[in-house]
């Protein structure tokens, strides 16, 4: 059964920094892609970066330049380092990771609130 485990959340002052870290297990097949989303109070679940197998990455405009995604795929994990960090970046962050188109797993969520 694939576990993927987060750590990293906090609290921190605006301009700060966090690195989220995301560790799957369970599973002997190749990771595809690594995502982390965010879900803010009130909101839908957002994608914040995504990296492929080959390393490619993608961000939305609003975390591009801030945030950083990269992946260790000895040890089946996915980083993602924020900094500059905004209040509106406050939110629940999850973890993705797809093996195969239609078999994904969701961490567990990890807190992040940016607030002074």
């Amino acid at each position: 059964q694939v576990q993927l485990v987060e750590s990293g959340g906090g609290l921190v002052q605006p301009g700060g920094s966090l690195r989220l870290s995301c560790a799957a297990s369970g599973s002997t097949r190749p990771i595809q892609t690594m995502a982390w989303y965010r879900q803010a109070p009130g909101s839908q679940r957002e994608l914040v970066a995504i990296i492929t197998s080959g390393g490619v990455t993608n961000y939305p405009n609003s975390v591009r330049g801030r945030f950083t995604i990269s992946r260790d795929n000895a040890k089946n994990t996915v980083y993602l380092q924020m900094n500059s960090l905004k209040p509106e970046d406050t939110a629940v962050y999850y973890c993705n990771v797809a093996y195969l188109p239609g078999l994904s797993y969701w961490g567990q969520g990890t807190q992040v609130t940016v607030s002074s």
